[in-house]
């Protein structure tokens, strides 16, 4: 087991389609190709995409396959992860998707002011006991004003029914216009095609028969967020 993963670690060295930056090309400093990932990675000017905790890339791909107009960037810290998913991208030829290795905390280092039009967050850590720490929480929804488009898009996809309440509220408190609100995605034969692409964790979830939740908002990136009240 542990040969294997470093056999993924050296083959993931030679893959064009991640980055792993140093801990000092990133901290408090901006990576080489921040406002240049269009030009210089994807080599085109298409409308970039962000899946953040991507896991195995199952949305990044799925979501680059169903819109070749657009560039995906998956990002995750877990390297064993990370290789799954690029390995399945370079193995179909999906050109327009690629992943990031490097701690959440660190993504304003890497993308300059409207460079990203989208993120999509599926069943992240819901940080039960660190609200601060939420990928939803006003705190992260800051760093996201930073990087995407005015009124740009925030994807959340969870098993959780406390992150997503709690999500709610943050969107309810900052007056966010909600796209799209649903409880339960599978109560209905008529599924989304784009909600219907399954990651390994969801594939999971779904034995165990978890409702899965969704919430889609637009974020405004000219207002100072607050953190709804405990509840």
């Amino acid at each position: 087991m542990v040969k294997r993963k470093l056999a993924r670690f050296s083959e993931m060295k030679t893959f064009k389609n991640v980055i792993q930056p140093s801990f000092n090309e990133v901290f408090e400093c901006d990576y080489k190709l921040k406002g240049n990932w269009g030009k210089q990675f994807f080599k085109n000017n298409k409308p970039i995409v962000l899946e953040l905790g991507c896991g195995k890339g199952e949305y990044s791909i799925g979501l680059a396959i169903k819109f070749p107009e657009k560039n995906f960037i998956g990002i995750d810290i877990k390297g064993a992860r990370i290789w799954r998913g690029a390995k399945t991208a370079i193995d179909n030829n999906i050109a327009n998707v690629g992943f990031i290795r490097t701690k959440i905390d660190f993504i304003c280092s890497f993308f300059a002011k409207d460079e990203i039009s989208e993120i999509w967050l599926t069943f992240s850590d819901p940080q039960p006991k660190k609200a601060h720490k939420r990928l939803t929480s006003s705190r992260f929804l800051s760093y996201y004003q930073k990087l995407m488009i005015d009124n740009g898009v925030i994807n959340l996809k969870t098993d959780n029914t406390n992150l997503y309440n709690y999500t709610l509220d943050v969107v309810n408190t900052n007056n966010l216009e909600i796209v799209n609100n649903i409880y339960d995605i599978y109560s209905s034969e008529n599924i989304d095609s784009i909600l219907s692409i399954k990651t390994f964790y969801e594939q999971q979830f779904l034995k165990e028969e978890k409702c899965i939740n969704y919430l889609k908002f637009k974020l405004k990136t000219n207002i100072n967020l607050e953190e709804p009240e405990p509840k």
